[in-house]
């Protein structure tokens, strides 16, 4: 089975809340929301990755020292599976805007199990809600 590695952040604003993209029309798992990132390319690093991602998806500038691994998932989808390292971010350049059509949202950690994530991430809403 095909492994497929994406980088994921958590992107903390002052107030403690965590940005959620929602998955445009036409993507796999359309509607559900999930944590800014994207697939690692050949040859870059997860921390390469995100900041090339957070760049093209929302607009923003972050950097390596930036970005905190926080923890990881690895979920089996029917056709490959998933290795995703989640990175927590409190400091960045710009605002978050959606670049590709996502619509964004700022939700608290209590709020995380209200938003349908796809199953890799929920797994990280308990860890995610105890660091914060």
């Amino acid at each position: 089975m095909k492994v497929v590695l994406v980088a994921a952040v958590a992107l903390i604003d002052v107030d403690g809340r965590v940005l959620l993209a929602q998955r445009p029309e036409g993507k796999s798992m359309a509607g559900l929301w999930e944590f800014p990132g994207g697939k690692v390319e050949p040859g870059e690093t997860p921390e390469a990755a995100l900041i090339r991602e957070l760049h093209e998806e929302l607009g923003i500038e972050t950097w390596e020292s930036c970005l905190a691994p926080l923890t990881f998932a690895s979920h089996g989808y029917h056709d490959f599976h998933l290795l995703m390292p989640l990175f927590a971010c409190r400091k960045w350049g710009g605002t978050p805007q959606g670049r590709e059509g996502q619509v964004l949202k700022w939700a608290r950690a209590s709020e995380l199990r209200d938003y349908p994530m796809p199953p890799a991430d929920v797994p990280l809403i308990p860890i995610l809600r105890d660091w914060l």
